[in-house]
């Protein structure tokens, strides 16, 4: 037995017009099928792996995060062009922080406080 990959990753939202609005028009990944479920959300394609985004109640609402992001739950993507990804998230107001360990990679967080790690590909 060995595991291969990553098939995708679920993050909870309040909205996912909301959520489509980060993920989607800000940050690029294309919208994809999604099968039909009892409640809303939103598949994305990012390369061979999904980004699947469930509009359910959070359980963890409430709670405090970490002010760091990459101290805390987080996603982490590679990203060709990081430098005029980041010239977007600042013209949106997105509030961003460097790498602590000096890698060419923001950190930030989508609309819910979900963490999302932007990882600079050469």
């Amino acid at each position: 037995m060995k595991i291969q990959a990553i098939h995708h990753v679920s993050l909870l939202v309040a909205d996912t017009d909301r959520a489509l609005g980060f993920y989607r028009d800000l940050l690029g990944l294309e919208e994809i099928e999604r099968p039909p479920l009892d409640f809303p959300g939103a598949w994305l394609a990012i390369g061979e792996q999904q980004l699947h985004l469930l509009e359910l109640h959070d359980p963890d609402s409430g709670i405090v995060r970490a002010d760091h992001v990459g101290r805390d739950r987080h996603l982490a993507l590679c990203v060709e062009g990081l430098n005029e990804l980041e010239g977007r998230l600042q013209a949106a107001a997105i509030p961003l922080r460097g790498s602590r360990s000096g890698r060419n990679a923001i950190f930030c967080r989508d609309p819910d406080g979900n963490g999302v790690e932007l990882i600079a590909t050469l």
